[in-house]
């Protein structure tokens, strides 16, 4: 049976830490708008072909309102950060999305990540002192992957580092499909609502050199600030997303790198190839995780094909960067591909806040580990390495690497 006449489960299951699942070509070539069953049973549509995709994104009348009474329940219970009403406190479009993101935006320009990086580096050198102290083998996930990512964002933020494992429990509950039960996740998601709730108290009361306290400086919505809640609301979101994605990044970059030898070896006798190489991980990241969910709640046409109100469109960045109409030799890592204008970070008005934040992370993660570390290989063949099952962001468990 071809891939149009069956219905998929979705995430499509892959044992392959690194590789796309062959679903993808096929789909992309004869089915770019698919039905798919996801983990709560309910219906969506499927969208894998790179033109598509960015159609989708661009197109305002593709919501966010996943908690919409015809939306499909990503997960069995309707838990989960798509379907989570804290997702809809920060206004999905309009004037008022544009607002948002302009106030805090400004902590995530260009300029403010180029006075950033020599703090990044040190915390990488750091920690990779403290992976060579311990001895290889070690796991470059759990050494460097994680945690460079949660100093930086917590430096952001203003919020004790010392918490990080808390954080990360608390995202992974977030970003859950199906690892946790319902009573778990309510749990989880009221003690991070509390926390954050209780250290805006705190720096409204001690204001310190942080994003949090620059949003409640800017006052209310009546001065032009945001309201408290959406303050909270934008403290979690941007603690989850601006560690998890970005730790789970670094491991499956430096995996891809090492996979092929050559690679490692042209980016040492070449470090100007690492901008490069950067962006081309991003693309070929064939473990994203689940992809941007989307609501349509009038009738809209994407692909050739008419979609109803109500429908639950998925769209596969990931499979959308392997499209070939749209990448020269699409399924090649190439360090030197230039444009490369790949949808990792999304695209338009939605593109990821954060995407300067991940890139500089990323950057600095591979300057410093190729200077310090240039014997560094896998402990483990690629066929070894596993993926983070159940959450919402695609990752590797563990990383084992040595040097």
């Amino acid at each position: 049976m071809s891939v149009n006449e069956q219905v998929l489960s979705y995430p499509i299951p892959n044992d392959a830490a690194l590789d796309p699942p062959a679903e993808w070509a096929e789909l992309r070539s004869g089915c770019p708008v698919a039905h798919v069953k996801l983990p709560s049973g309910d219906s969506a549509k499927l969208i894998t072909r790179y033109e598509d995709v960015k159609q989708v994104l661009a197109d305002p009348r593709f919501t966010r309102q996943l908690t919409a009474p015809d939306a499909a329940r990503l997960t069995a219970d309707g838990t989960g950060v798509f379907n989570s009403a804290l997702a809809e406190i920060i206004p999905d479009s309009g004037d008022g999305h544009l607002h948002w993101r302009r106030l805090v935006g400004k902590w995530f320009t260009a300029k403010r990540m180029a006075a950033m990086r020599p703090r990044m580096a040190q915390i990488a050198e750091d920690l990779i002192d403290d992976l060579v102290k311990r001895g290889a083998p070690g796991d470059l996930r759990a050494a460097l992957g994680f945690p460079l990512p949660v100093y930086v964002i917590c430096d952001m933020l203003g919020v004790p580092a010392e918490d990080r494992d808390r954080f990360s429990y608390w995202s992974d509950t977030l970003l859950n499909l199906t690892r946790y039960g319902k009573e778990e996740i309510d749990t989880a998601q009221a003690e991070f609502f509390q926390y954050m709730s209780d250290l805006i108290a705190a720096k409204r009361a001690e204001p310190g050199e942080d994003l949090l306290s620059e949003l409640l400086a800017a006052g209310g919505p009546d001065d032009g600030g945001l309201a408290e809640l959406q303050i909270i609301v934008t403290g979690m979101a941007l603690l989850v997303a601006g560690h998890e994605t970005t730790a789970n990044m670094i491991g499956k970059m430096v995996s891809m790198l090492l996979a092929d030898r050559a690679r490692w070896e042209a980016l040492l006798a070449d470090p100007s190839l690492i901008r490069g190489a950067v962006e081309e991980t991003l693309r070929l990241d064939a473990n994203s995780g689940f992809g941007l969910p989307r609501y349509l709640p009038v009738e809209a046409e994407i692909g050739g094909e008419s979609l109803p109100k109500g429908t639950t469109v998925i769209c596969s960045m990931a499979a959308a960067n392997r499209d070939e109409s749209a990448f020269e030799a699409a399924a090649e890592m190439d360090l030197t591909r230039s444009p490369n204008a790949h949808l990792a970070f999304g695209s338009g008005a939605h593109s990821c806040l954060g995407q300067s934040l991940a890139r500089t992370e990323l950057q600095v993660v591979l300057e410093v580990l190729l200077r310090r570390l240039p014997t560094l290989e896998l402990a483990v063949p690629v066929a070894e390495l596993e993926r983070v099952e159940g959450l919402a962001v695609g990752g590797l468990r563990t990383v084992p690497v040595r040097w």
